[in-house]
């Protein structure tokens, strides 16, 4: 009786960790791809991404502690392809642009550029930095 009674927890247990695995498995991962302090005017910045980094399905730019107006960002693939997103978009201090989806499957990412523009009055520049997620 002992015995299937340590049968059953064993299995019950296998099963529990099998489940714990696949959920855990599942949950997409971030990964900061890189940052850069800007500068105070219309300029552009380079992010380079090396394979090694791993593949990804969507980016996230976030924006932390001056104001930031994102024009445009192309980002490149390590197949010579790029997609360009326009985000016309006003980054207050402490905010982030929508999930940017990646075309295909998952994707290599050779280097993100950015053009943007700062019209901070308090003197603080902008830290933009860029989230991969696996």
């Amino acid at each position: 009786m002992k015995s299937v009674n340590l049968k059953v927890l064993f299995t019950l247990f296998i099963i529990a960790t099998i489940s714990m695995s696949s959920v855990n498995a599942q949950k997409p991962r971030w990964e900061l791809l890189g940052m850069r302090k800007v500068d105070f005017k219309l300029d552009r910045d380079v992010i380079p991404v090396t394979w090694r980094e791993g593949a990804f399905n969507a980016v996230r730019i976030v924006v932390r502690q001056g104001q930031l107006n994102m024009h445009k960002c192309v980002i490149h693939f390590e197949n010579g392809g790029t997609k360009e997103v326009e985000l016309r978009h006003n980054f207050a201090g402490r905010s982030a642009s929508r999930l940017i989806d990646l075309p295909g499957n998952k994707r290599l990412i050779e280097k993100i550029e950015f053009w943007y523009d700062t019209k901070n009055m308090a003197g603080r520049k902008a830290t933009v930095m860029v989230y991969g997620r696996h």
